[in-house]
């Protein structure tokens, strides 16, 4: 019983650190939140299986909103192997740029890429453009997922 605290300040913080993740690059955002109430449930038992499969499937539905995303708005605005080949690329180039360049990378990889290709300036800024508000939307679909993830815990354990 004395060191329910210490669980709980560790749920927490797992699970705060976790919303943060899900806007920012290269955290696992929902996998920590998830994280947060797995340690809980094994230690404090504020929450019970049934939480715990729900929070997996969100974060599971979470990771692959992640994947598909980005690739789903760059297909829808015309994008092109060579495109998604210079996105990969730019997201590699970009971590070495801190938090811009893990933002900025897959887009001015893919607009090297479809240009590369061999598209115009217009129909690889088209493709481009998709990308962005394909990883944009996953973004926010992330966080959405990461809040109801937490809404879902709290309710579950104040109840």
């Amino acid at each position: 019983m004395e060191l329910n605290w210490l669980w709980w300040t560790l749920t927490i913080g797992l699970m705060l650190v976790g919303l943060v993740g899900t806007i920012v690059p290269l955290v696992p955002g929902t996998i920590l939140i998830l994280s947060g109430a797995v340690l809980n449930h094994f230690t404090v038992h504020a929450v019970g299986w049934p939480t715990l499969l729900v929070l997996t499937a969100l974060a599971v539905l979470a990771q692959l909103l992640d994947l598909v995303s980005g690739a789903a708005g760059a297909k829808y605005f015309g994008a092109t192997r060579w495109g998604a080949i210079g996105g990969i690329i730019g997201a590699v180039v970009g971590l070495f740029f801190g938090v811009i360049g893990i933002f900025v990378g897959p887009l001015v990889g893919a607009l090297i890429g479809e240009l590369l290709g061999g598209k115009g300036l217009l129909p690889a800024g088209k493709s481009t453009w998709g990308t962005f508000l394909g990883t944009t939307a996953g973004l926010v679909g992330k966080l959405a997922i990461g809040l109801l993830m937490i809404a879902w815990f709290a309710t579950a354990a104040l109840v």
